[in-house]
């Protein structure tokens, strides 16, 4: 027996919209979308799972059609608009992450600066080549923490400006150490959703892009022909090879640490004959240490002399260091991009560790907690969550990227409320667009509603071993879209528990199914 019992789903859909106390449609309407619905979930890849539907009329946050409304989902990557939306109320979308440089010590006649250098990192996740002239940041449709290509531009400028002011200073070699504090909140916590390291260090998403490429034959070695960016942090030990052409491209890294605290990564595994290069990402273990191994790297290309790291460095008091953080230290200083124009990329690429960061941020600066800041900031978030009347019962969240359990009604109910906020429109452009861009570029591309629905994907697999594909834990789409009478809906669609046969049908079998339910609702609501 399906989810459903043996009433038909149509049946239930129409019972549910007609019962719920808001159906703005007349029944022949509801009885068109509900059955158009339940050709969707009916399917039979879906009889095992747990399906969860609400459309809601922003204007009078009446449902118009609902089913299993209540229940919690695990909604996955949706969850970034709820973040997203935190962030924005806490700090608001014109905040700016201030990367600052200090020196402690004295300047002498030649140049030479008699002390440590610090860079105090400030959380900001874009400390990267993501920045373009015209005030916005590039991103790709896949984001390279997914195995996308890394964005062009230099990864690097934003350390290259900072060793061109402390250049301007007459620096022209320090003999103290290269320092990173990254006390603004805990370093060491990996994001369940890619892995990558959590710090308030992140140089180019804490990622290093390598990129490999086949040899000419079976069994020959392949070639690192780039890596992005440069740094004395990872040196690269290359064992790949070239596997049979159309075979699965296996390169994975293990890598050591180092005395000085630098690693060396070896690469393994086989690139496919005849395929394209292809790009891998080390994710690197210490995110404050690429960062002050990498600022060592750009200073010298700068001309300034550095000392090589200690084989053992000396644990430092940071808190000791902070009364040293003053104007007249103040070496040089990077200014991000609003919070806005990552609010954009955080949603459009579903960045996870982007979001990750988030509630971290929002705890130490405006929790005043640089231990649990995390569990701070999502407090700071319930309080928001509460006063605006929302009903807490029906959320769970554990981190900013999609660890967490929303019913449908939370989530549509939470989009229509801040609909009316006056960050609204930040948080909108960067959802999604059906069948355009983001991780919806794919999805419903030549559907009527292509272009017209605006929405956070979500995403949560693992491997199903025994049955030799996947299980889809999470599958969700939560969004808006403007009827042709102009009401503006909100929804969310989850779908939970999936077995699928390969990697390919997470997309083609429930990505597409959430994206044609919110089509659905677009074409037949009035």
């Amino acid at each position: 027996m399906s989810m459903f019992g043996r009433r038909s789903v149509a049946g239930l859909f129409i019972f549910a919209a007609l019962n719920a106390g808001g159906s703005a449609l007349a029944a022949p309407a509801t009885s068109h979308l509900a059955a158009r619905v339940a050709s969707v979930v009916e399917r039979p890849e879906f009889r095992r799972a747990q399906i969860g539907i609400e459309f809601l009329d922003v204007a009078t946050h009446r449902p118009i059609f609902s089913m299993n409304e209540d229940r919690l989902f695990a909604p996955a990557s949706t969850t970034k608009v709820v973040t997203v939306g935190g962030a924005l109320q806490a700090l608001g979308p014109n905040y700016r992450y201030h990367t600052r440089v200090y020196r402690i010590g004295a300047i002498d006649a030649t140049g030479t600066l008699h002390g440590d250098l610090v860079l105090v990192a400030a959380g900001d996740p874009d400390l990267s080549g993501r920045a373009r002239p015209d005030g916005t940041l590039a991103f790709n449709d896949e984001d390279h923490s997914y195995g996308g290509d890394p964005v062009s531009g230099d990864p690097l400028e934003p350390l290259r400006d900072i060793a061109r002011q402390v250049s301007a200073h007459g620096i022209k070699a320090v003999d103290g150490r290269i320092l990173v504090d990254a006390s603004l909140f805990p370093e060491g916590d990996v994001e369940s959703g890619t892995g990558f390291v959590v710090s308030p260090a992140c140089l180019n998403d804490n990622i290093v892009d390598v990129r490999v490429t086949p040899g000419a034959a079976v069994g020959s070695p392949a070639a690192i022909v780039d890596v992005t960016p440069r740094t004395s942090y990872v040196t690269f030990v290359d064992k790949a090879k070239t596997g049979p052409a159309g075979s699965d491209n296996t390169l994975a890294f293990t890598d050591v640490a180092n005395p000085d605290g630098s690693r060396t990564a070896t690469l393994a595994g086989s690139v496919p004959l005849r395929s394209k290069s292809a790009w891998i990402q080390y994710g690197v273990p210490v995110p404050s240490a690429f960062l002050r191994f990498t600022l060592a790297d750009v200073l010298t290309d700068a001309g300034i002399a550095v000392q090589p790291p200690a084989r053992v460095e000396p644990a430092v008091d940071f808190k000791v260091l902070a009364q040293s953080y003053v104007p007249a230290n103040l070496l040089a200083e990077h200014v991000s991009l609003p919070l806005a124009q990552d609010a954009l990329i955080t949603l459009k690429t579903s960045q996870n560790l982007h979001a990750t960061m988030l509630p971290y941020l929002v705890g130490a600066l405006l929790g005043k907690d640089h231990d649990s800041s995390n569990r701070a900031g999502l407090a700071i978030e319930a309080r928001w969550l509460r006063q605006a009347g929302l009903d807490l019962s029906e959320a769970s969240q554990q981190d900013g990227e999609g660890t967490a359990f929303f019913t449908p009604d939370f989530m549509a109910r939470y989009l229509a409320f801040i609909a009316g906020r006056p960050w609204f429109s930040v948080l909108f452009d960067g959802l999604p667009v059906l069948g355009r861009d983001g991780t919806l570029v794919d999805i419903q591309a030549k559907s009527r509603a292509a272009g017209h629905v605006f929405a956070k994907t979500g995403t949560d697999t693992q491997a199903d071993y025994l049955n030799g594909g996947d299980v889809v834990l999470a599958k969700g789409l939560a969004g808006y879209f403007t009827t042709r009478s102009g009401r503006r809906i909100a929804f969310a669609i989850y779908i939970n528990n999936v077995i699928v046969r390969s990697d390919a049908d997470v997309t083609d079998v429930t990505g597409q199914a959430v994206g044609e339910i919110a089509a659905i609702g677009y074409e037949t609501i009035p």
